[in-house]
């Protein structure tokens, strides 16, 4: 859920889960259009299929348990290699490199000098990281988790609290005089009238339902017939959709009909509380 969404965003649907589905097997026990509709409005939903895809995993692999071994996080459905770095880390107290934007910040900054890291990841950055960890493996757990905190709370993107810095006496960055960051400015990513918009309201239409949504009903999603056939014909192709009878359409493992009372009202409490 925290892969490219911020923390205050994640908290609330991350107790909801946690609260309906507590383990891996009750969430692989429902049908993966639970897990979208329970995935509300956290953007990038095709997460939600293979989080419910990784518990399916867990269940017939590992009975149902997390496993420790690095190997075994990465092959489970939408688990790269940050994501298995900070289970392995953070649930079992393994030594592995756990880097996300803050980490690369404060060791771009502290290391480098430099303002930002570079647009994305690059291999002398993992080898950095690397290098940087503790020996042993509880102090290299507790090390990744005081620089991704530091990165958060203190050596933030736009107002860094160098003052209140615990190494600002060695930071590269701060020592060189603050130089602002080099090359372009970063822009901020459009929202207003893109696919990734219509793609969310015809998300949206879907979960409010208790199944299958006509394509009429689904067409007052979006006005501009061309860009939203365009979507749903996406939507359909990641697996976030499936067609029904009667020219239709319903969320993973609904298509058949409405769903199961019970369900549904697992749902709407779950709904109620966003």
């Amino acid at each position: 859920m925290l892969q490219q969404t911020p923390v205050a965003r994640v908290l609330p649907v991350w107790g909801q889960w946690l609260e309906r589905w507590p383990d891996p097997a009750a969430l692989a026990a429902e049908p993966a259009g639970e897990a979208v509709r329970a995935w509300g409005r956290l953007g990038y939903p095709r997460r939600a299929l293979r989080l419910h895809a990784a518990a399916v995993a867990l269940v017939e692999r590992h009975d149902g348990v997390v496993p420790a071994d690095l190997d075994a996080l990465r092959a489970l459905p939408g688990v790269g290699a940050y994501t298995a770095a900070a289970v392995a880390s953070f649930a079992h107290g393994r030594r592995h490199a756990v880097v996300d934007t803050n980490v690369r910040r404060v060791h771009a900054r502290l290391v480098a000098g430099a303002a930002q890291p570079a647009p994305s990841l690059s291999a002398a950055e993992t080898a950095l990281a690397a290098v940087l960890l503790p020996a042993d493996d509880a102090a290299a757990a507790r090390w990744g988790v005081a620089v991704m905190e530091l990165g958060a709370l203190v050596c933030t993107a736009r107002a860094p609290r160098c003052a209140a810095c615990p190494v600002a006496d060695r930071c590269a960055w701060l020592l060189a005089g603050s130089p602002p960051a080099a090359g372009p400015a970063r822009r901020a990513q459009r929202w207003e009238g893109t696919d990734r918009q219509v793609r969310g309201r015809l998300l949206a239409l879907l979960r409010a339902a208790d199944g299958p949504v006509g394509a009429a009903e689904l067409s007052t999603a979006w006005a501009e017939d061309d860009q939203r056939e365009r979507c749903l014909a996406s939507l359909l192709d990641d697996g976030l959709v499936e067609p029904a009878p009667g020219d239709a359409y319903a969320l993973p493992g609904w298509a058949a009909g409405p769903r199961a009372p019970a369900r549904a009202a697992s749902s709407a409490r779950a709904d109620s509380s966003r």
